[in-house]
């Protein structure tokens, strides 16, 4: 098996909102499982949070996820972000209109310095991504 790098997003409470909407985005196959699932909760108010989701998309994409635990700390940040990057140019720009929809765009999706269209913005759930499309090779 190819090692494979996975991004893995922890949420406060809605954990299975956000990669149901992921769902949206990507398409693929979410598996979801609760602290309840695995009798893993020490909270009953918690058990039926995310204890672990993955979303595979059919082009390979995979995410993951979890809802924090109240007896956790979490804490929100601005020091990571998802970068989505290849030449498939209706692929990526159907993902950035999604990603984009309902959240803040802080560099629009347009011609890069190096050539190829590249924009920044949050999702409605706060995460950071970055969309890079190749431009025509020479």
């Amino acid at each position: 098996m190819t090692t494979r790098l996975n991004p893995y997003l922890s949420f406060r409470n809605n954990a299975r909102e956000a990669m149901e909407f992921y769902k949206d985005v990507f398409g693929g196959e979410l598996t979801i499982s609760t602290f309840a699932d695995f009798q893993a909760s020490q909270d009953p108010a918690e058990e039926n949070l995310v204890m672990h989701a993955q979303l595979e998309s059919p082009s390979g994409l995979t995410l993951m996820a979890s809802d924090t635990p109240a007896r956790m700390e979490f804490q929100p940040g601005n020091t990571y972000s998802v970068s989505l990057s290849g030449d498939n140019d209706a692929e990526l720009r159907g993902y950035w209109e999604k990603l984009a929809d309902g959240g803040a765009v802080s560099m629009p999706l347009e011609t890069a310095p190096w050539g190829d269209t590249f924009g920044m913005c949050n999702d409605k759930f706060g995460v950071a991504w970055l969309v890079n499309i190749a431009g025509a090779k020479d």
